[in-house]
């Protein structure tokens, strides 16, 4: 069976950017010709890929498992040619990525020291914003972002990096002062610093590790949009909150903070890389990229 990689290609790319218009537009390049090197794609397989209607693309379940390993072959091909292409030694350029104040604070530092030591002529701009930015617009790169949901922005090019639990927090003085907390129901006796701004609900909702939810009230003593303000106040004995696991990880190992109702967490998060598009990416930026995708994942918890 002869294989054209070039299928393989167009098949992620279509799937990525969610129906023909977008791919084409992306990769600059007839709709026409799009769909006929997935067309015979499908010819060769023998399978339905891709349900097409005149308005949507739909992947079928044969598509589904096909793409996951497509993406790899995708992905090892391209690690492939950059790899004989530019040495690693050599890298030069500029990589302008942007991240939330928590992951630069808490996830990237050491990541980013170790890349930059390893390419010391590659210019790193990392810039802080807590919002989905407009990539292009802005010259960014890439971004990494953490959601709770699905994101926005089906243009982007979006990869699952990591997945990031939520535990509850508090430090041993606050349970030695105010008693031990065992159940959901004995946080509402608790002063609760939440992440983010003050609303009229008090109340939390926690997720068992068995898949029950509950949402619980809290009496909140304080709101901030900052992780390291929330931490600093939590480690101080003010009381109980909840944050990314990767956010207090030192600080359950020093003793300085505990992890409470270990069997439930407030959310589990993704932790996702969006690009505008994965043609022409310079090999100083697809190297950092791969080297925090590699590397994140440890920090954060989860293989």
């Amino acid at each position: 069976m002869k294989i054209d990689l070039n299928d393989y290609f167009y098949f992620v790319h279509v799937v990525e950017k969610e129906g023909y218009t977008a791919a084409a537009r992306s990769l600059n390049m007839p709709k026409s010709r799009l769909s006929r090197h997935v067309s015979q794609l499908e010819k060769r397989l023998g399978v339905r890929l891709l349900q097409r209607t005149s308005r949507t693309v739909t992947v079928t379940e044969e598509g589904k498992r096909f793409f996951l390993h497509a993406r790899k072959l995708v992905d090892t091909m391209e690690l492939a040619e950059a790899s004989i292409s530019e040495c690693s030694a050599s890298l030069s350029g500029k990589v302008t990525f942007s991240c939330s104040t928590g992951l630069a604070q808490f996830a990237l530092p050491d990541i980013i020291a170790d890349f930059a030591k390893l390419h010391p002529n590659v210019v790193i701009e990392q810039r802080i914003s807590n919002t989905i930015d407009d990539l292009i617009a802005d010259g960014i790169d890439f971004a990494i972002r953490g959601h709770s949901g699905q994101l926005p922005d089906s243009s982007l090019i979006q990869r699952s990096i990591a997945k990031v639990d939520w535990p509850l927090f508090c430090s041993p003085s606050y349970v030695k002062q105010n008693g031990s907390i065992e159940n959901p129901y004995d946080l509402a006796n608790c002063h609760f610093l939440k992440l983010g701004r003050a609303t009229t609900k008090d109340a939390i909702t926690l997720l068992h590790s068995d898949g029950r939810r509950t949402n619980q009230a809290t009496n909140i003593l304080m709101c901030t949009e900052d992780m390291a303000t929330l931490k600093h106040s939590v480690i101080k004995g003010l009381g109980v909150t909840t944050l990314p696991d990767y956010v207090c990880a030192s600080d359950l190992k020093s003793g300085q903070l505990i992890q409470i109702l270990p069997d439930w967490i407030s959310q589990s998060a993704s932790l996702s890389l969006l690009m505008p598009s994965r043609l022409g990416v310079p090999q100083h930026t697809r190297m950092l990229i791969e080297f925090i995708q590699n590397r994140l994942p440890s920090i954060t918890g989860t293989k």
